[in-house]
Protein backbone atom coordinates (compact mmCIF):
# COMPACT_ATOMS: atom_id res chain seq x y z
CA UNK A 1 0.00 0.00 0.00
CA UNK A 2 1.19 3.50 -0.85
CA UNK A 3 -0.73 6.46 0.62
CA UNK A 4 -0.51 9.76 -1.26
CA UNK A 5 -1.09 12.94 0.76
CA UNK A 6 -1.24 16.65 0.01
CA UNK A 7 0.85 19.06 2.10
CA UNK A 8 -0.77 21.57 4.42
CA UNK A 9 -0.52 25.34 4.37
CA UNK A 10 0.01 25.32 8.12
CA UNK A 11 3.55 24.34 9.01
CA UNK A 12 5.69 24.05 12.12
CA UNK A 13 7.68 27.14 13.03
CA UNK A 14 10.43 25.61 15.16
CA UNK A 15 12.83 24.13 12.60
CA UNK A 16 16.32 23.71 14.04
CA UNK A 17 18.08 21.26 11.72
CA UNK A 18 20.92 21.87 9.26
CA UNK A 19 20.34 23.89 6.09
CA UNK A 20 18.78 22.26 3.04
CA UNK A 21 20.77 19.48 1.39
CA UNK A 22 19.02 19.10 -1.94
CA UNK A 23 21.16 16.11 -2.90
CA UNK A 24 20.05 14.33 0.26
CA UNK A 25 16.33 14.39 -0.54
CA UNK A 26 14.54 11.24 -1.62
CA UNK A 27 13.48 10.84 -5.26
CA UNK A 28 16.66 12.54 -6.55
CA UNK A 29 15.30 12.35 -10.10
CA UNK A 30 13.19 15.36 -9.14
CA UNK A 31 16.16 17.57 -8.22
CA UNK A 32 16.54 19.33 -11.61
CA UNK A 33 12.92 20.52 -11.38
CA UNK A 34 13.32 21.31 -7.67
CA UNK A 35 16.22 23.61 -8.58
CA UNK A 36 14.14 25.32 -11.28
CA UNK A 37 11.22 25.88 -8.92
CA UNK A 38 13.49 27.18 -6.14
CA UNK A 39 14.99 29.71 -8.55
CA UNK A 40 11.63 30.77 -9.99
CA UNK A 41 10.14 31.11 -6.51
CA UNK A 42 13.04 33.29 -5.39
CA UNK A 43 12.45 35.59 -8.36
CA UNK A 44 8.71 35.69 -7.74
CA UNK A 45 9.25 36.72 -4.11
CA UNK A 46 11.11 39.85 -5.28
CA UNK A 47 8.23 41.09 -7.41
CA UNK A 48 5.94 43.91 -6.32
CA UNK A 49 2.97 41.63 -6.99
CA UNK A 50 4.44 38.63 -5.14
CA UNK A 51 1.37 38.25 -2.95
CA UNK A 52 -0.94 37.99 -5.95
CA UNK A 53 1.40 35.69 -7.89
CA UNK A 54 1.72 33.26 -4.97
CA UNK A 55 -1.91 33.56 -3.85
CA UNK A 56 -0.97 34.54 -0.30
CA UNK A 57 -3.52 35.77 2.26
CA UNK A 58 -2.86 39.41 3.12
CA UNK A 59 -2.17 38.80 6.80
CA UNK A 60 0.37 36.05 6.07
CA UNK A 61 2.26 37.60 3.19
CA UNK A 62 5.32 38.96 4.97
CA UNK A 63 6.00 35.76 6.91
CA UNK A 64 5.54 33.60 3.81
CA UNK A 65 7.81 35.75 1.66
CA UNK A 66 10.48 35.86 4.37
CA UNK A 67 10.45 32.06 4.59
CA UNK A 68 10.64 31.65 0.84
CA UNK A 69 13.54 34.09 0.50
CA UNK A 70 15.58 32.20 3.11
CA UNK A 71 15.05 28.64 1.85
CA UNK A 72 18.69 27.87 1.06
CA UNK A 73 20.01 28.96 4.46
CA UNK A 74 17.05 28.32 6.77
CA UNK A 75 17.06 25.44 9.28
CA UNK A 76 15.21 22.30 8.21
CA UNK A 77 12.79 19.89 9.85
CA UNK A 78 11.70 16.36 8.87
CA UNK A 79 8.60 16.24 6.71
CA UNK A 80 7.03 14.10 9.45
CA UNK A 81 7.13 17.14 11.75
CA UNK A 82 6.66 19.98 9.26
CA UNK A 83 3.00 19.79 8.23
CA UNK A 84 0.53 20.63 10.99
CA UNK A 85 -2.79 21.11 9.17
CA UNK A 86 -6.02 19.28 9.95
CA UNK A 87 -5.19 16.12 7.98
CA UNK A 88 -1.88 15.79 9.84
CA UNK A 89 -3.50 16.42 13.22
CA UNK A 90 -5.66 13.33 12.65
CA UNK A 91 -2.86 11.34 11.03
CA UNK A 92 -0.96 11.52 14.37
CA UNK A 93 2.35 10.34 12.96
CA UNK A 94 3.84 10.20 16.45
CA UNK A 95 1.55 7.20 17.14
CA UNK A 96 2.81 5.19 14.18
CA UNK A 97 5.80 3.00 13.43
CA UNK A 98 8.12 5.56 11.77
CA UNK A 99 9.73 3.02 9.44
CA UNK A 100 6.40 1.70 8.16
CA UNK A 101 4.95 5.21 7.79
CA UNK A 102 8.01 6.43 5.87
CA UNK A 103 7.73 3.46 3.54
CA UNK A 104 4.02 3.85 2.87
CA UNK A 105 3.45 7.63 2.69
CA UNK A 106 4.41 10.09 -0.04
CA UNK A 107 3.61 13.80 0.45
CA UNK A 108 3.17 15.93 -2.67
CA UNK A 109 4.42 19.53 -2.76
CA UNK A 110 4.37 22.48 -5.12
CA UNK A 111 8.01 23.25 -4.29
CA UNK A 112 9.54 19.78 -3.89
CA UNK A 113 7.32 17.64 -6.14
CA UNK A 114 7.06 14.65 -3.81
CA UNK A 115 8.69 13.82 -0.48
CA UNK A 116 9.19 11.04 2.02
CA UNK A 117 8.54 11.64 5.71
CA UNK A 118 12.25 11.40 6.47
CA UNK A 119 13.24 14.22 4.11
CA UNK A 120 14.44 17.39 5.82
CA UNK A 121 13.21 20.69 4.33
CA UNK A 122 12.72 24.26 5.57
CA UNK A 123 9.24 25.72 6.09
CA UNK A 124 7.97 27.31 2.87
CA UNK A 125 4.80 28.53 1.16
CA UNK A 126 4.04 27.44 -2.40
CA UNK A 127 0.85 25.70 -3.47
CA UNK A 128 0.67 23.40 -6.49
CA UNK A 129 -2.00 25.61 -8.04
CA UNK A 130 0.41 28.57 -8.42
CA UNK A 131 1.69 29.76 -11.80
CA UNK A 132 5.25 31.10 -11.50
CA UNK A 133 5.98 33.82 -14.09
CA UNK A 134 9.21 32.24 -15.38
CA UNK A 135 8.11 28.59 -15.29
CA UNK A 136 4.34 28.49 -15.73
CA UNK A 137 1.87 26.31 -13.86
CA UNK A 138 3.50 24.07 -11.28
CA UNK A 139 1.31 21.00 -11.87
CA UNK A 140 2.26 20.95 -15.56
CA UNK A 141 5.91 21.61 -14.74
CA UNK A 142 6.07 18.70 -12.30
CA UNK A 143 4.09 16.23 -14.38
CA UNK A 144 6.88 14.76 -16.60
CA UNK A 145 9.39 14.46 -13.75
CA UNK A 146 6.89 12.87 -11.37
CA UNK A 147 5.82 10.41 -14.05
CA UNK A 148 9.44 9.25 -14.38
CA UNK A 149 10.22 9.23 -10.64
CA UNK A 150 7.14 7.58 -9.13
CA UNK A 151 6.66 3.89 -9.79
CA UNK A 152 4.30 2.18 -7.34
CA UNK A 153 5.76 -1.24 -8.32
CA UNK A 154 2.56 -3.20 -7.90
CA UNK A 155 1.51 -1.58 -4.61
CA UNK A 156 -2.07 -0.42 -4.16
CA UNK A 157 -2.12 3.38 -4.35
CA UNK A 158 -4.50 5.05 -1.89
CA UNK A 159 -4.95 8.60 -3.14
CA UNK A 160 -5.88 11.20 -0.53
CA UNK A 161 -4.61 14.23 -2.45
CA UNK A 162 -6.60 17.33 -3.34
CA UNK A 163 -7.25 18.36 -6.95
CA UNK A 164 -4.12 20.36 -7.90
CA UNK A 165 -1.81 17.68 -6.48
CA UNK A 166 -3.73 14.93 -8.25
CA UNK A 167 -3.24 16.74 -11.54
CA UNK A 168 0.55 16.78 -11.08
CA UNK A 169 0.76 12.98 -11.11
CA UNK A 170 -1.93 10.69 -12.45
CA UNK A 171 -2.27 7.66 -10.20
CA UNK A 172 -2.50 4.21 -11.86
CA UNK A 173 -5.89 2.97 -13.00
CA UNK A 174 -5.85 0.41 -10.19
CA UNK A 175 -5.52 3.11 -7.50
CA UNK A 176 -8.28 4.12 -5.09
CA UNK A 177 -9.29 7.72 -4.46
CA UNK A 178 -10.64 8.43 -0.99
CA UNK A 179 -13.68 10.72 -0.93
CA UNK A 180 -15.68 11.91 2.09
CA UNK A 181 -19.40 12.68 2.23
CA UNK A 182 -21.76 13.74 5.00
CA UNK A 183 -25.13 12.01 4.90
CA UNK A 184 -28.29 13.58 6.29
CA UNK A 185 -31.87 12.38 6.13
CA UNK A 186 -34.06 15.13 4.68
CA UNK A 187 -37.75 14.41 4.31
CA UNK A 188 -37.05 10.74 4.77
CA UNK A 189 -34.54 10.71 1.90
CA UNK A 190 -30.76 10.37 2.46
CA UNK A 191 -28.80 13.29 1.00
CA UNK A 192 -25.03 13.39 0.69
CA UNK A 193 -22.84 16.46 0.50
CA UNK A 194 -19.11 16.99 0.14
CA UNK A 195 -17.43 18.34 3.25
CA UNK A 196 -14.10 20.20 3.33
CA UNK A 197 -12.72 20.52 6.87
CA UNK A 198 -14.04 17.13 7.95
CA UNK A 199 -12.81 15.55 4.72
CA UNK A 200 -9.24 16.41 5.68
CA UNK A 201 -9.76 15.11 9.21
CA UNK A 202 -11.38 11.91 7.96
CA UNK A 203 -8.64 11.18 5.43
CA UNK A 204 -6.05 11.67 8.14
CA UNK A 205 -7.93 9.35 10.50
CA UNK A 206 -8.38 6.65 7.85
CA UNK A 207 -4.68 6.78 6.95
CA UNK A 208 -3.73 6.63 10.65
CA UNK A 209 -6.01 3.66 11.31
CA UNK A 210 -4.72 1.69 8.31
CA UNK A 211 -1.09 2.25 9.25
CA UNK A 212 -1.60 1.60 12.94
CA UNK A 213 -3.37 -1.68 12.14
CA UNK A 214 -0.56 -2.76 9.84
CA UNK A 215 -3.03 -3.20 6.98
CA UNK A 216 -1.57 -4.24 3.64
CA UNK A 217 -4.44 -4.31 1.13
CA UNK A 218 -3.46 -5.29 -2.40
CA UNK A 219 -6.78 -4.59 -4.14
CA UNK A 220 -9.57 -2.00 -3.82
CA UNK A 221 -11.82 -4.69 -2.38
CA UNK A 222 -9.26 -5.55 0.31
CA UNK A 223 -8.91 -1.84 1.13
CA UNK A 224 -12.68 -1.50 1.46
CA UNK A 225 -12.81 -4.43 3.87
CA UNK A 226 -9.84 -3.15 5.90
CA UNK A 227 -11.33 0.34 6.35
CA UNK A 228 -14.78 -1.06 7.20
CA UNK A 229 -13.25 -3.45 9.73
CA UNK A 230 -11.62 -0.43 11.39
CA UNK A 231 -15.05 1.02 12.12
CA UNK A 232 -15.59 3.42 9.22
CA UNK A 233 -18.73 3.48 7.06
CA UNK A 234 -17.46 3.05 3.51
CA UNK A 235 -18.62 2.19 0.02
CA UNK A 236 -16.49 1.15 -2.93
CA UNK A 237 -17.75 2.89 -6.07
CA UNK A 238 -15.51 2.00 -8.98
CA UNK A 239 -12.13 3.57 -8.25
CA UNK A 240 -13.47 5.61 -5.32
CA UNK A 241 -13.62 4.63 -1.68
CA UNK A 242 -16.38 6.80 -0.23
CA UNK A 243 -16.29 7.39 3.51
CA UNK A 244 -19.72 8.32 4.83
CA UNK A 245 -20.13 10.57 7.86
CA UNK A 246 -23.57 10.57 9.46
CA UNK A 247 -25.03 13.81 10.82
Amino acid sequence: MLILLPPSERKAAGADGPPLDLAGLSLPELNPVRERVLGALGEACLRDDAREVLGLPEGQTEEALARNRALMRAPTVPVSELYTGVLYEYLVLSDLDPVAAADQIIVFSGLWGALRLTDRIPPYRLAMGVTLPTEGGLAALWRPALKRALRPEGRLVVDMRSGPYMSAWKAPASSVRVRVFRERILGGVPKRTVVSHMAKATRGKVAHDLLQAGASPRTPEELHKAVADLGHTVELNGGDLDVILHA
